[in-house]
């Protein structure tokens, strides 16, 4: 199964796709070998992300038709808030982004959050993986929208587009210990709206400090994403980042944390709370850190 699912990836078979990425999130079988088996191709990654009505998914759907416009193959990852009865995706971006979804170009595939704090899903990793070693050009990940907890998706971005509206002068404040700090481009958008321009200004001002840190200047660019104005401004500022950003270091720390969890994870391989209750049984102690050692040198 999983040797026809590669070759398919490398086809451009999107039932193949869909399926390994299904089977992956689902952590099927064998799914383990088969993602250490993958050919990665170095595809950028575009992560877009900021508060909830920013209209990320408007600025996706106009991104998709610039890199379209340039005969590029596209695969977007949306995050949706998980439906709280059975945990999968809400799929608005699938209505907002529907006329896309028939298009030999572009593949799009919505993604629960799960309940991660971080506004990605827990397998976005190796999703992106399976789609680099299939045929697309990008990859375009829109997070969930879940404000400063957000950062997350800055070590999984090659680039990294903050999106806020002229509305946010408060918000801005609260957000500089998250979003402030990952931005590569920031998108002020619908900048139709009054007081677009000098909030640019103040937003400018306000990375200056930023500046020295990335050693270049984070652009700060006005679309108004629904008339798909500004567009072509933002897609030269993502390739001109693109282009000069140094090594993504928060993608290590990222991969820490994923390291991290799956090391617990096979760690706690075989363990359960009916076994645990099983072996406390069998010991005399009630003691929580002697059953605590005795059932870890067992289990180990």
């Amino acid at each position: 199964m999983w040797d026809s699912l590669r070759d398919g990836l490398s086809k451009g078979d999107v039932q193949a796709l869909a399926r390994t990425i299904s089977l992956v999130e689902n952590e099927a079988p064998g799914c383990a070998p088969f993602l250490a088996s993958l050919k990665l191709a170095s595809i950028p990654i575009i992560g877009i992300t900021g508060p909830p009505g920013a209209g990320k998914s408007t600025l996706t759907d106009a991104l998709i038709e610039q890199y379209i416009g340039q005969e590029k193959k596209v695969a977007v990852i949306c995050i949706d808030p998980s439906s709280p009865f059975n945990r999968g995706a809400l799929l608005g971006d699938r209505i907002r982004m529907s006329h896309w979804y028939n298009h030999p170009g572009v593949f799009i595939r919505s993604l629960a959050s799960r309940g991660s704090l971080g506004g990605l899903n827990p397998k976005v990793i190796e999703i992106t993986d399976v789609l680099k070693a299939s045929v697309y050009d990008v990859i375009l990940v829109e997070t969930v929208g879940v404000g400063q907890s957000e950062v997350e998706v800055a070590g999984l971005a090659d680039v990294t587009v903050v999106t806020i509206v002229p509305e946010a002068g408060d918000e801005i404040q609260t957000m500089k210990a998250g979003l402030m700090e990952i931005a590569d481009v920031f998108v002020v958008n619908k900048a139709d709206r009054p007081g677009a321009d000098t909030f640019v200004n103040n937003l400018r001002q306000m990375l200056a400090p930023a500046y020295a840190r990335k050693q270049m200047e984070i652009p700060v660019i006005q679309t108004i994403a629904s008339e798909k104005k500004g567009i072509d401004t933002l897609h030269n500022a993502i390739e001109h980042v693109l282009q000069y950003k140094e090594k993504n270091n928060l993608r290590d720390l990222l991969l820490a944390e994923k390291l991290w969890a799956l090391i617990q994870k096979k760690r706690m391989e075989g363990l359960n709370k009916e076994m645990l209750l099983e072996k406390i049984k069998n010991q005399h102690h009630r003691n929580l850190y002697i059953l605590l050692d005795v059932i870890t040198k067992e289990s180990l």
